[in-house]
């Protein structure tokens, strides 16, 4: 091989080991941290008023009221939803602590939005599963719908 053709070869292995080096230091970052907010959101919630709040907390008929771990090392514990946006992880700041090696320090958070209740995955390195299917966005959940979380089920109730 020509020196031209090693030297270049060494040069895409630094880039490529440079490359998995940020990635890595970018999952303990969001780790950590959480994920980032957008500006546009942040604002918008800071924008809600309290009376807007204070119209969700009345439970309905058929509405959920709380967030049960039904399966895994946490099973039995509860959460009110009256409490939302609820997170969900390992860390201490986590109204949902669960001790499990496949969760996040910040992993979900279940968060209301009109009538409908939502999980979003907070960039969690494992993520989070609704049935077998692992969610990207925050998506739309109701009673019943099983939520896994590492080797957690958590389910809406009334």
């Amino acid at each position: 091989m020509s020196q031209l053709t090693l030297f270049l070869i060494k040069i895409a292995y630094l880039a490529i080991l440079w490359i998995f080096v940020l990635a890595a230091i970018s999952v303990i970052r969001s780790d950590l941290f959480g994920a980032r907010v957008p500006d546009a959101a942040r604002n918008a919630a800071a924008e809600r008023s309290p009376r807007k709040q204070k119209a969700t907390k009345a439970p309905r008929r058929g509405v959920p009221t709380q967030v049960v771990v039904v399966d895994g090392p946490s099973a039995g514990t509860s959460v009110s939803l009256q409490s939302a946006p609820i997170l969900i992880g390992r860390g201490a700041d986590a109204q949902i602590v669960l001790d499990d090696d496949y969760v996040s320090t910040r992993h979900a958070r279940i968060a209301v939005s009109g009538d409908q209740w939502f999980v979003e995955d907070l960039g969690s390195t494992n993520g989070t599963y609704i049935g077998s299917v692992r969610i990207n966005q925050p998506t739309a959940i109701s009673l019943g719908t099983q939520v896994r979380i590492g080797k957690t089920l958590l389910e809406l109730r009334k």
